[in-house]
């Protein structure tokens, strides 16, 4: 069977094929996953019999269902590691039940477009049901639910979706990084044996926790590729495995600590959502699936005003008249948010206090919050707030009151990280004060904007309610909740997700938030790589980016006001930076990027993103065209001193073959930067016309120019 077998869209879809199961059956085996606009015409056939009837363990072929089990032959992963605790009285019996073989007890159904499989192994006393379900964007997302249905402890160790790949998707890249440095791509070579990466930090951290398999080679704009992402803001694992029978296969899920899962009979666990995309277009096919499907969430900003954050302009030396005199110049160049950060409240003059203490600190602001929040919106402006719900400070009011809400793996403490522990919120009554504290601040001040935050891994995150017990599963769920419950009693605020910059930018969190922070270095040379990879998972308006002061907080580096700027305007704009030391000519040109952020912002928030592929690494091109085909507007950046003086062409897609389109320079400030000549004012070609076959095929030639510098180009269908 092919699922989905059709889809009300001229755009290509991920599509799975099963092998023919019925009631009885084993689950059935996936024989291929691959994209497609339609599924006329294509019949897959599985290449074995034998090994697709799971009746034999001949060491050939061997096709595997989503979740793979030892007991049909296979050597490979299992997705299922678990057993079963017996106890009579005194009596213990563990370790049984570790080896499964579902059948299914129902025909797979698609109902309302969902395919349901529901199988169970009644000798292990298990019941699975997985589900896949098509998103708008052409993406899958699968999950399985897992069921104990007879007497005993149920102890799972893993549980994961199993994804295989073509034979020919013999190259991965996984993503690695640190503190300011988030989302670094690096690629493997598919082997036989197995390559896991467990992410143990309670959240995605830096690296994220994506895995794409493609063709060898594949690039933002060629190759077969897969991509394969738990939806999940916790611990996770993604493997890939091969051995000489079993296929290449993706392995996804939530990484589990020792007994956080632990089902009494008829307890159930359900992994998170594995989101599955396929392309044969390469990277950017897979970005443009991801980026509709997030456009149609409910938490999708409808418009991502300009924002600028006080963080690096002040800090925690908050003073009324410099933040209301920021205020001023801020709404005057036509920033549209206004974002107070860290250190408001009780305490909190350094990251050594304060956190858990949420109610504004009297001795900083002896009038509270109001004023300032009445002049940001007198100027027209929004107001954000900043909050870190999920910490503590051993220096708090909260901390003296509950040392026991820390969470802990036993009676020592966790080592402090940034001063700092985890608040239990899988303790009700943690929960509690934290969803009424900050209930309260937003209740008694006009918020419309809040930046959540969250500075430290959860190492050693036990909690207090069970003895010590592993609790980042729990941790995760109470997360979502928490989120979820101060959104619904107040509807009207945004959210952010931020976690030291971009330690929690996940498919899962992106259903609950509006904005992302990207990442802690404003750098604009070190956020052009940044940004760059981070658009693979997530759409540009969600990222937030900012400009920076002339010589980086973060890396001392000095980049002059239009690089820095035209990094930031393609995404989240916005500016982190103390204006008051702007000059004139500086927030004269602040406010003209801002006017022509506002005047493309429908394009660049809606339109497909296109990152183009040049042999040259010194180079970067970028940006988005309309979905018609009769606009784009396209980046080109020097990111350092190319090693010749050839010059790259810039090979466009995306636009309406036999149309022409002219070319013209765009932005706020004149092009410039060229190395060894001078640009043609009129535009890259001038005052001729291309036809969008050839800005594909051929493109046009930029030359060298000075490293750190950027150049925008409007296409327009004439």
């Amino acid at each position: 069977m092919l699922f989905p077998e059709s889809i009300n869209s001229n755009q290509s879809a991920t599509r799975m094929a099963f092998t023919d199961a019925h009631v009885g059956d084993p689950l059935p085996a996936v024989i291929a996953v691959f994209p497609a606009a339609d599924t006329d015409g294509i019949d897959p056939i599985a290449p074995n019999p034998k090994s697709a009837s799971k009746q034999v363990a001949e060491p050939s072929l061997r096709l595997s269902s989503l979740l793979n089990e030892p007991s049909h032959g296979s050597c490979a992963r299992p997705a299922l590691r678990g057993y079963r605790i017996m106890s009579q009285t005194a009596d213990v019996t563990d370790g049984v039940d570790w080896s499964t073989r579902f059948t299914l007890i129902d025909d797979p159904a698609v109902e309302n477009g969902v395919l349901v499989f529901t199988a169970e192994d009644r000798s292990a006393g298990l019941q699975l049901q997985t589900t896949v379900e098509p998103l708008i964007g052409g993406s899958l997302r699968i999950r399985h639910r897992l069921t104990n249905i007879c007497p005993g402890t149920y102890v799972i160790e893993g549980l994961e979706v199993r994804i295989p790949l073509s034979d020919n998707q013999t190259e991965f890249m996984d993503f690695t990084g640190r503190h300011e440095n988030e989302r670094q791509p690096q690629r493997h070579t598919v082997a036989d044996g197995t390559w896991t990466k467990e992410g143990r930090r309670g959240k995605p951290s830096y690296e994220g926790c994506a895995l794409i398999a493609g063709t060898p080679g594949f690039g933002f704009g060629s190759g077969s590729v897969i991509s394969v992402q738990p939806a999940w803001s916790g611990n996770s694992v993604l493997a890939v495995d091969r051995t000489c029978e079993d296929g290449t296969a993706i392995y996804a899920g939530e990484q589990l600590l020792p007994g956080e899962i632990m089902l009494g009979q008829g307890d159930s666990y359900e992994t998170p959502w594995v989101v599955v995309s396929t392309s044969d277009q390469g990277l950017d096919g897979i970005a443009q699936s991801l980026h509709t499907w997030q456009r149609g969430l409910a938490s999708h900003p409808d418009m991502q005003p300009v924002t600028l954050n006080v963080w690096e302009a002040v800090y925690m030396d908050h003073d009324f008249d410099t933040l209301a005199e920021i205020a001023r110049r801020a709404a005057a160049i036509g920033v549209e948010r206004y974002v107070l950060d860290d250190g408001w409240f009780h305490l909190r003059r350094d990251d050594h206090a304060g956190l858990g203490d949420w109610w504004v600190d009297p001795t900083v602001w002896p009038n509270g919050l109001r004023p300032l929040t009445e002049l940001v919106h007198g100027l027209g402006m929004q107001f954000g707030l900043w909050f870190e719900p999920e910490m503590i400070n051993q220096d708090s009011d909260l901390y003296r009151a509950h040392p026991d809400w820390v969470m802990q793996a036993s009676d020592r403490l966790p080592l402090p990280f940034r001063n700092q522990y985890v608040l239990d919120l899988t303790n009700p009554h943690a929960y509690a004060h934290v969803l009424e504290a900050i209930s309260t601040v937003l209740t008694a001040n006009p918020v419309d904007y809040v930046k959540w935050d969250h500075n430290r891994d959860l190492n050693e995150a036990g909690s207090n309610t069970r003895g010590g017990a592993a609790a980042v599963h729990r941790q995760t769920q109470a997360y979502y909740r928490l989120l979820d419950e101060l959104r619904e009693r107040f509807p009207s605020i945004q959210w952010e997700s931020c976690a030291s910059g971009g330690g929690r930018i996940d498919l899962g969190v992106i259903e609950h938030v509006s904005r992302v922070w990207t990442s802690d270095m404003t750098d604009a040379l070190s956020r052009q790589r940044i940004q760059r990879w981070t658009v693979q998972n997530i759409a540009p308006e969600y990222m937030g980016a900012h400009v920076s002061a002339p010589t980086s907080h973060q890396s001392g580096r000095t980049y002059s006001l239009p690089f820095r700027a035209a990094t930031a305007v393609f995404y989240g704009f916005g500016i982190e930076w103390n204006i008051m030391q702007a000059s004139e000519g500086d927030l004269s040109q602040l406010a003209a990027w801002i006017a022509w952020f506002k005047a493309n912002r429908t394009l660049l928030h809606n339109g497909i993103v296109r990152r183009l592929d040049i042999p040259d690494p010194s180079v970067y091109a970028y940006g988005v065209s309309e979905r018609d085909g009769r606009r784009a507007v396209i980046a080109h950046v020097q990111v350092d001193e190319s090693s010749s003086n050839r010059g790259v062409w810039l090979r466009v897609p995306g636009l309406e073959p036999s149309a022409e389109y002219r070319l013209r320079w765009s932005g706020p400030r004149p092009v410039d930067g060229a190395a060894l000549e001078e640009f043609n004012p009129n535009g890259p070609i001038g005052d001729s016309t291309i036809t969008g076959r050839t800005l594909e095929r051929i493109g046009f030639w930029m030359p060298r120019c000075r490293p750190e510098t950027m150049r925008i180009i409007e296409i327009v269908q004439v």
